[in-house]
């Protein structure tokens, strides 16, 4: 049996296909059966390690990007796609797998355009509330669509709605296993809630900058572990000590540049609340740890996905969210206060939270896979 995954590279279309390939491993394991043969194929391997840790095969495919406005560069990548296009075709040809995970993004394109003619079947998943434009293409061919949000299956057409399941969105193992097995985080004060802040592996410098604002606000209530992100790291690690100068709370405040899993899962069995922007694997960690949150989307004139996102999630009564063009430092500053200072709120959003989220989401995309695998007959004298 060969499975092959694909999807753009950033984290929240790869960690995705690594949390099924980790299901794929146990349920081979715990149903004694073959293990497959797993492949990656996109433009970058995005994260060589985790391919590596997991038995996945990296096979580069080139794709263009499809710009939302004018640009000479759509030209480019056109051919670019094209050119991906037939490399994906003589690639699954040559290996010719039982089925193709795709998590969407420009980057599948060629692969799940190649698995159509090919006839091999696609499972396509949708983390987005709105889905982007590669899995509605994606989707018209599709075996199977897994959707994370109940109000997804609307955007696509009729004709293929009986395909579509709501999963969840898959969160890896060592994640979900390092929140329920967590320790406390180190060096709280036990006597007030913890405000947890995540901007990214890259940071959001808007949202430090609010986080700075109001910094003497925050460490009087609560402590505040703040993920500043690697890049904005120096300037926060510089400017706190000056802001918090001679303040008899300076010791609530927790600046790191990335939370390793480990100490997000420290972080996050420590939280009261969670601020964060709104892109659909944070929120589907976030309803994991069944924290309630506060979500800052980005402008939607950068990223249309995370203001639907936030809403949708928002309408389950789990998060609230305040958007960048019409908040305050002072505002955010005193919403999480709000929350995070009276139990009765802050549990039942988490409550709201933790019933959102889907534990199970990567082992039933992973189970189906290895139904397709088990059901598709490739042609063994062409292909073997």
């Amino acid at each position: 049996m060969k499975i092959v995954f694909t999807g753009s590279g950033t984290g929240g279309h790869f960690y995705p296909n690594i949390a099924v390939a980790e299901a794929i491993h146990d349920l081979v394991r715990e149903q004694r059966i073959l293990s497959p043969r797993l492949y990656y194929i996109a433009p970058m391997p995005y994260d060589e390690q985790a391919l590596f840790d997991n038995d996945i095969i990296f096979l580069k495919v080139t794709a263009g990007k499809i710009r939302r406005y004018f640009s000479l560069e759509n030209v480019s990548d056109f051919f670019k796609t094209l050119t991906g296009f037939f490399h994906a075709l003589w690639t699954l040809f040559n290996l010719y797998p039982d089925a193709v995970f795709s998590k969407g993004g420009y980057a599948s394109v060629p692969t799940v355009l190649a698995a159509r003619v090919l006839g091999i079947p696609v499972i396509v998943h949708e983390s987005d509330a709105r889905p982007g434009r590669a899995n509605k293409l994606g989707a018209k061919s599709a075996y199977r669509i897994a959707i994370s949000f109940p109000s997804t299956a609307g955007f696509f057409p009729k004709k293929v709605q009986s395909k579509i399941a709501l999963t969840g969105i898959p969160i890896r193992k060592r994640l979900q296993a390092t929140h329920q097995n967590a320790a406390t985080f180190p060096g709280l004060d036990a006597s007030v809630p913890t405000v947890l802040i995540l901007g990214g592996s890259s940071g959001s410098r808007r949202i430090n900058d609010l986080i700075l604002d109001a910094l003497p606000d925050y460490v009087s209530f609560a402590n505040i572990i703040h993920q500043t992100g690697k890049d904005e790291f120096k300037e926060v690690e510089a400017t706190a000590p000056v802001i918090l100068e001679g303040n008899p709370h300076k010791e609530r405040y927790h600046p790191f540049p990335y939370l390793s899993a480990e100490s997000l899962g420290q972080a996050a069995a420590s939280a009261t609340v969670v601020i964060s922007r709104a892109g659909a694997t944070a929120i589907a960690e976030i309803a994991l740890w069944g924290k309630p949150s506060i979500l800052i989307p980005i402008p939607e004139s950068i990223s249309h996905d995370q203001r639907t996102n936030a809403y949708e999630y928002a309408h389950t009564g789990a998060a609230e969210v305040l958007e960048e063009a019409n908040m305050s430092s002072h505002v955010l500053a005193s919403e999480a206060r709000r929350i995070s200072t009276d139990p009765a709120v802050a549990n039942t959003m988490g409550a709201k939270s933790a019933a959102f989220g889907n534990p199970e989401a990567a082992r039933l995309i992973a189970q189906e896979l290895l139904n397709i695998g088990r059901t598709h007959e490739p042609d063994t004298e062409h292909h073997g």
